[in-house]
């Protein structure tokens, strides 16, 4: 995958079947995180600070097999389908394989608890 210096970008150099899974899933961020993305590390940040990476609260990255979801507060997040699986600090992530693999209401719900655990003092009217 070449470097990518935006969101767009990123997303066009997919293949096919991980650009059908961002097709997905990127509404759905954008539904909670409106104009927010931007290139961090080499693939798409959500975040609510002034800067890339300043309080982050979401993000998305191909790989091979796989497009991974990943929340960086996801292990706070209540996930009663069991599906978010615990990383590094406090961060948790889903693989996704196919779109099929994306319950809007599910990755809504998480992103809405993503965002207020990031804004504590601001209240979620999602």
């Amino acid at each position: 995958m070449t470097t990518s210096t935006t969101v767009e970008e990123y997303l066009a150099s997919l293949s096919e079947a991980q650009r059908q899974i961002a097709d997905k899933l990127l509404p759905l961020i954008e539904q909670v995180l409106p104009g927010t993305g931007a290139m961090w590390h080499g693939h798409p940040v959500w975040s609510l600070g002034d800067k890339p990476g300043k309080s982050p609260v979401c993000l998305l990255k191909a790989y091979s097999s796989y497009v991974t979801f990943g929340l960086w507060r996801g292990q706070q997040v209540n996930d009663p389908s069991g599906r978010l699986e615990a990383g590094a600090r406090t961060m948790a992530t889903v693989k996704l394989r196919t779109p099929d693999d994306i319950d809007g209401d599910l990755f809504t719900d998480w992103l809405h608890q993503a965002r207020a655990l990031e804004q504590p003092d601001k209240p979620d009217n999602g």
